[in-house]
C-alpha cells in the first residue's frame, strides 16, 4: 500500500501516454485469460442462474460490513461500507433523448422527458482516507425524482436509482468472491484476496488497475455499471456515464501531497464558472455467453454492442460544498432496486444488493439517528 501512495503522487506524469498506448490491449489479454475459466452454459439473453451458496454468501457479507461499521464509526458518524467518502451530492437534470432506436425505449428512456435528480460523486471505501491515498477509484451514483409508475422496492415511490463506478468490470466477478473479498476488508487485509495461495484473484486485480489511477475530479471520468439490468422483458443493458469535458484539472503540489480533498476542489472550482454535460449511454447484451450475466469480471464486447447515448446529466452552475448539502449525503438512500419493473437489477451482485444495501442503510442511520426520506430536488440547504 505504501508503494501504491507513492506510485499515485507520479502517476499523472506518465498515465495518460501508458493507458493510450497500452490499455486496451492489455485488457484485451486479461478478458481472453478469465474468459478461458468460463463455460457456456446455454442461457438465453437476459436470464438469470442463481449461484449456488449465494444466500450464505449474503449473509457473510452483510456481518462483515456491518461489524467494518460498528468498529470504525462512533455513532452520529456512521458512514457507508462501501462508497464511503463523499466529494459532493449536485444538483442535476435527467434528459432522455428522443432520436434513440426503437428497441432502447423503455422504461425511464420510453419518452423524451427532463427529471429533476441529483448526483453523488464518492471515493472507493470502505474508509474516508485524503485523496490522494485512495485507491484510484471513484463512483458516480444517480437518484432521478419525479418518475411515475409502480416500483419494485417501494420504500421510495418516484425515485430511480443508477449506479456506476470508474472501472468496467466489478472488481470481484460474483457474491462468492464477494463475500471472501468482504472479509478480508473487515480485516484490513484486502490484499491476501487478491494475492493468496488458495484463491487468488490476480487477473481482477490487473484488470481494476488498469483503470484505477490518481484522479484528477469526478467530473472528468467514465464510469460504468459493470452489472446488468433489464431494459424491458428479456433485453438486458449495462450502462455508463462519460464525460464530455476535454479538458483536466492540473491536481496541485504534485509530486508533493495534495490537499485531502482535492477532488471536491476541482469540482467546486469547474460547477463555479460552467455548466457540465454528462452522456448516460445504453449497451443492449447480443450474446448471453460473451455478455454474461452472472459474471461481473468480465467486460461486455463493444465490437458485438456498441453503446448508444440515451440521455444528457446536466449540472448547472452551483455551489453544492456547504455543510447542509454534504450532509444530505447521509440522508440519502441509494439502491439499484429503487427502479421500475423494465429496470430490474440482474445477477448475483445486483440481487444481494436488495437485502445487503437495506440493512445496512438501515444500520447507517439508526446510529446516526436519521429517519428514511425520500428526496423530491426541492430541498433546500443553507
Amino acid at each position: 500500500m505504501a508503494l501504491l501512495h507513492f506510485e499515485r503522487r507520479f502517476d499523472p506524469f506518465f498515465r495518460p501516454a501508458c493507458d493510450a498506448l497500452f490499455r486496451e490491449p492489455s485488457a484485451a489479454i486479461l478478458q481472453w485469460l478469465i474468459n478461458l475459466t468460463r463455460s457456456d452454459e446455454h442461457l438465453a439473453l437476459a436470464e438469470e442462474k442463481p449461484l449456488p451458496g449465494e444466500s450464505e454468501a449474503l449473509d457473510s457479507i452483510i456481518i462483515d460490513m456491518g461489524t467494518y461499521m460498528r468498529m470504525h464509526w462512533p455513532p452520529g458518524n456512521y458512514q457507508r461500507a462501501g462508497n464511503t467518502k463523499t466529494h459532493g451530492v449536485l444538483r442535476a437534470e435527467f434528459i432522455v433523448h428522443d432520436d434513440i432506436p426503437p428497441q432502447y425505449k423503455k422504461g425511464i428512456f420510453a419518452q423524451a422527458r427532463t427529471y429533476k435528480a441529483y448526483v453523488r460523486f464518492s471515493g472507493p471505501g470502505p474508509d474516508w482516507p485524503a485523496d490522494i491515498d485512495d485507491v484510484g477509484f471513484m463512483s458516480c451514483t444517480l437518484k432521478l425524482m419525479g418518475v411515475p409508475g409502480p416500483k419494485i422496492f417501494d420504500s421510495e415511490r418516484f425515485t430511480q436509482d443508477f449506479l456506476t463506478v470508474t472501472t468496467p468490470t466489478f472488481v470481484t466477478p460474483d457474491v462468492i468472491c464477494n463475500a471472501q473479498l468482504q472479509r478480508e476488508l473487515r480485516d484490513s487485509t484486502e490484499f491476501f484476496y487478491f494475492c493468496n495461495f488458495t484463491r487468488p484473484h490476480l487477473l481482477d486485480a490487473l484488470m481494476q488497475g488498469l483503470w484505477n489511477k490518481t484522479q484528477s475530479s469526478p467530473l472528468e471520468a467514465q464510469y460504468w455499471s459493470c452489472t446488468p439490468y433489464l431494459l424491458g422483458e428479456g433485453q438486458a443493458m449495462q450502462y455508463s456515464i462519460r464525460t464530455t469535458l476535454e479538458t483536466r484539472t492540473r491536481i496541485p503540489r504534485l509530486p508533493m501531497r495534495p490537499p485531502s480533498y482535492y477532488l471536491r476542489d476541482a469540482m467546486a472550482a469547474t460547477l463555479a464558472k460552467q455548466a457540465v454535460d454528462l452522456d448516460f449511454l445504453i449497451q443492449l447484451q447480443t450474446d448471453a455467453h460473451k455478455m454474461p450475466i452472472e459474471n461481473a469480471a468480465v467486460r461486455w464486447p463493444l465490437r458485438l454492442s456498441p453503446y448508444v447515448k440515451a440521455a444528457t446529466i446536466r449540472l448547472p452552475m452551483q455551489k453544492f460544498d456547504s455543510p447542509a448539502q454534504l450532509a444530505f449525503a447521509n440522508v440519502l438512500r441509494i439502491s439499484p432496486w429503487h427502479c421500475l419493473p423494465e429496470h430490474r437489477p440482474l445477477g448475483n451482485q445486483n440481487r444481494v444488493r436488495w437485502r445487503m444495501y437495506t440493512e445496512l442503510a438501515n444500520l447507517r442511520q439508526l446510529m446516526n439517528d436519521v429517519r428514511p426520506y425520500e428526496p423530491t430536488g426541492d430541498e433546500i440547504f443553507d
